[in-house]
C-alpha cells in the first residue's frame, strides 16, 4: 500500500473511530478509500489527516504492520464479525490464519492456583495441539499467565492492546511483550499517542474474542471483564470454556455463573478443550522416548525425577532433599533445570508435580 492511501486509511478510521456503521457505508459506497475519504464531511477531517501523516512516519520508524480488511493477510476470524476494525496495526511475527488459536482471560486479580492452572491448561495443549496459538490482553493475572505459559512452551501468542504501540501497558509486562514479538506478537487498532483509557480496553475485548476459534476463562469475578470477552465470544458463535471453582470463591463466581447458566462448557484441563473442539491431538512421547530424554540428564537430576515419577504424586521440596542427601541448594538447581524442561512445575507451598 502507498503512505498515501496509508495516511487516508489511517485518517478514516481513526476519524471515525466511534462510527464503524458509516465507516460501512462510505467503503461500500465508493471505491477507493482516497474516494470516501474525500466524500467525509465530518468535522476535525483536516486534524485528523495530519495526525495519519505523522502515523505513517512511525509506522516506518518503528517497523509497523498495518492491515485492513481488503488485505489477505488480515484476520479472517476477525473480518467474520460484524463489528471488526476496518484496520489493526501489528508489530511482530504474526500469520492470524494459519492454525487453531484459543484466547485466554481471567481475572486481573488471579490466585497462584488460578494462574498456575492456566499454565497446565496452556503447556499441556502445547505439547498436544499442533501450531497452536494463545491469544490474550497482557493484562495482570490470567492474561500475563497465559502469555508468560505460551512462552514457555514456545508457541506464538498474541496479545491485544488497548493503545497505540508507542507504549506498553502496564508497563510492568514490557519484557513479555519484547519476548511475544519473536514468536507471536502485538495487535492494536489504534494508533500511537493513543491513550490506556478504560473504554479502549472493552472494545478491545472484542478482539479478542473474534481472533480465535473458542475462548477459556480462568477466574472471573461475578462482574468481572473476562465475562464481557465471553458474551462477545458467543455472539460470534465461538465456542466458551471456563474453569470452575468453589462456590465460595469471589474469583470463581464468574466461571461458575457461565457454566450454570449453560453459556459455556465446563473443563478441568486440556483434553477438554481438544475434545469439544475436535482438534487433532498428537500423542505424547512415549516411555521408550523419555528414558532416551533421560539419558541427557544429570545424575541427581535422573534421580529426582525417577523419585517423582515412583511417588506418583505432587512431592515437596524438603521430602526430596531428604531422599536424594544432597545438598539443598544442589537439589533446588536441578529441580529448575528439570522444570526449565518441562519435565516437572513447580506448584505453591514448595510441592512439584511431574509433567512428563
Amino acid at each position: 500500500m502507498c503512505d498515501e492511501g496509508l495516511t487516508y486509511w489511517i485518517a478514516f478510521t481513526s476519524l471515525l473511530r466511534s462510527k464503524l456503521p458509516l465507516q460501512k457505508e462510505y467503503l461500500l459506497a465508493f471505491r477507493t478509500i482516497d474516494e470516501a475519504w474525500k466524500h467525509v464531511k465530518e468535522e476535525g477531517k483536516e486534524d485528523a489527516l495530519e495526525k495519519a501523516k505523522r502515523e505513517v512516519e512511525f509506522i516506518h520508524k518503528h517497523q509497523i504492520g498495518v492491515l485492513t480488511q481488503q488485505d489477505a493477510g488480515y484476520p479472517t476470524r476477525l473480518k467474520e464479525t460484524p463489528d471488526a476494525p476496518y484496520l489493526i496495526f501489528t508489530k511482530g511475527n504474526v500469520n492470524f490464519n494459519e492454525g487453531k488459536f484459543l484466547s485466554v482471560v481471567g481475572t486481573r486479580s488471579a490466585t497462584e492456583q488460578g494462574k498456575d492452572i492456566t499454565r497446565q491448561i496452556v503447556l499441556e495443549l502445547a505439547r498436544k495441539v499442533p501450531h497452536l496459538t494463545i491469544v490474550s490482553g497482557l493484562a495482570y493475572g490470567i492474561d500475563i499467565a497465559s502469555h508468560k505459559a505460551a512462552l514457555e512452551a514456545g508457541i506464538p501468542t498474541i496479545a491485544v492492546l488497548g493503545h497505540g504501540l508507542d507504549r506498553i501497558y502496564p508497563t510492568v509486562h514490557r519484557s513479555i511483550a519484547i519476548e511475544t514479538l519473536k514468536m507471536g506478537g502485538l495487535v492494536t487498532e489504534y494508533p500511537s499517542e493513543t491513550e490506556p483509557e478504560g473504554w479502549n480496553f472493552v472494545a478491545r475485548d472484542r478482539i479478542i474474542a473474534a481472533l480465535s476459534d473458542a475462548t477459556l476463562v480462568v477466574e472471573s469475578k461475578a462482574r468481572g471483564g473476562s465475562l464481557i470477552t465471553a458474551g462477545l465470544a458467543m455472539d460470534y458463535n465461538r465456542d466458551v470454556f471456563a474453569v470452575p471453582g468453589r462456590v465460595w470463591d469471589t474469583n470463581a463466581a464468574g466461571c461458575n455463573q457461565l457454566i450454570r447458566d449453560q453459556r459455556a462448557m465446563l473443563v478441568t484441563g486440556a483434553d477438554d478443550i481438544i475434545s469439544a473442539m475436535h482438534w487433532e491431538s498428537v500423542p505424547v512421547q512415549t516411555a521408550l522416548e523419555l528414558a532416551d530424554e533421560d539419558e541427557t540428564l544429570e545424575p541427581l537430576a535422573l534421580r529426582l525425577l525417577q523419585f517423582i515419577r515412583e511417588e506418583e504424586a505432587d512431592v515437596h521440596i524438603n521430602q526430596l532433599v531428604e531422599a536424594m542427601e544432597e545438598d539443598y541448594q544442589q537439589v533446588v538447581t536441578q529441580l529448575v533445570g528439570l522444570e526449565l524442561q518441562g519435565r516437572i512445575r513447580a506448584l505453591p507451598g514448595g510441592y512439584y508435580h511431574l509433567v512428563k
